[in-house]
């Protein structure tokens, strides 16, 4: 029996959801993310589920850890796409496209009962069948 088990896998720390925060209070967290192209934020969990309002930019990818492994996800934007995001996941998004990317993120501390499970969009660019 080895006297020295090997040390367990370090996780990466998570990060803020955003790059920085606007603002903060008893209902509401208000943060904005700019992503220049090529640049990644933090790895970071969403707690809460979230409003994304973008301001500019193409396309957005997330790197999403699932029990399966990371999926990757490609998401078409434009100025004034909105998302309503429910909370659970793990990411770390990323600025592929060749211009910059920055969105508004609103953080909802007090979801009521009923609230919606699944990812909504509105003013998403049309995607061709």
């Amino acid at each position: 029996m080895d006297a020295h088990p090997e040390p367990a896998a370090e996780v990466p720390r998570l990060g803020d959801v955003a790059n920085r925060l606007l603002f903060d209070n008893d209902h509401v967290r208000v943060w904005e993310m700019v992503l220049e192209p090529g640049e990644r934020s933090d790895r970071h969990r969403h707690d809460l589920p979230y409003l994304l309002c973008v301001l500019e930019g193409s396309a957005v990818d997330a790197e999403v850890e699932t029990a399966a492994g990371t999926k990757h996800l490609h998401i078409p934007v434009q100025s004034g796409s909105v998302f309503f995001v429910p909370p659970g996941a793990t990411e770390t998004a990323v600025n592929n496209a060749g211009d910059r990317f920055r969105e508004i993120l609103i953080e909802f501390k007090n979801a009521p009962a009923g609230t919606p499970i699944a990812v909504q969009t509105a003013n998403t660019p049309h995607r061709p069948a």
